[in-house]
């Protein structure tokens, strides 16, 4: 049971009609209003998986902070399968979704592909705390924890911060949590936020890693990427 303020999400449409959740508890949504999709498509596939999947690697090993919905993971098995690059996916979410919210949810519909939807549902019902292969080139991991409790498991290529913002989540956004993630990233590794604070880009200095401000997604200035030496 998700702790109180996380605990009433209701469904919402987006401008680009992709849906998200929001959370009235504390005025928060999971997704940009301006547009779900194109906000995860911008910030978390343009603009890190485009980037980590030109690394020579056999195959990419992601950690997101924040699996949520589940819509930077199906983009992401999206791109995979079309690049034909496996990837192992790791996700951390301590408030996962109640069955009757995802059926509901229409990020499947929004992919070209045929098999988006089965697949969507598969991520949502595969167990948690094993990887679990979801196609040739998909592995997923959900761990059901918050990130203090997390064990980095190998060197991840590609880091989806997608927490709550640092107004809601102050906890994840720390010098801490960022020494943390840089430390259990390979050589060259991503990460990217949508968050553009420049209170979260000095952390991120702060732990050794090469900050870049990049252009935001819709109804949004900025965002942040971050690169491992």
């Amino acid at each position: 049971m998700p702790e109180a303020r996380f605990a009433e999400r209701r469904l919402v449409a987006t401008a680009d009609g992709s849906h998200s959740l929001y959370l009235p508890a504390i005025g928060e949504h999971y997704h940009s209003s301006h547009g779900a999709l194109l906000e995860s498509l911008h910030v978390f596939i343009g603009n890190g998986y485009e980037v980590a999947a030109e690394l020579p690697r056999p195959m990419l090993h992601v950690l997101e902070i924040g699996f949520g919905t589940g819509l930077n993971a199906l983009l992401t098995w999206e791109r995979s399968r079309s690049r034909g690059l496996p990837l192992v996916y790791t996700a951390i979410e301590p408030y996962p979704l109640e069955d009757g919210l995802v059926a509901r949810l229409n990020h499947p519909e929004h992919l070209s592909s045929t098999k988006a939807r089965a697949l969507f549902d598969a991520m949502h019902r595969c167990a948690w705390g094993s990887g679990q292969r979801l196609d040739d080139h998909f592995t997923l991991q959900k761990l059901h924890s918050r990130f203090d409790q997390f064990k980095p498991q190998g060197r991840y290529d590609l880091v989806y911060h997608d927490a709550f913002s640092p107004d809601v989540q102050p906890e994840l956004w720390t010098s801490e949590v960022f020494a943390r993630l840089a430390g259990c990233m390979s050589s060259g590794a991503v990460l990217v936020t949508y968050s553009a604070k420049g209170e979260v880009r000095r952390h991120l200095r702060s732990v050794g890693l090469t900050v870049e401000r990049l252009p935001g997604p819709p109804g949004k200035r900025e965002m942040t990427r971050a690169r491992q030496s």
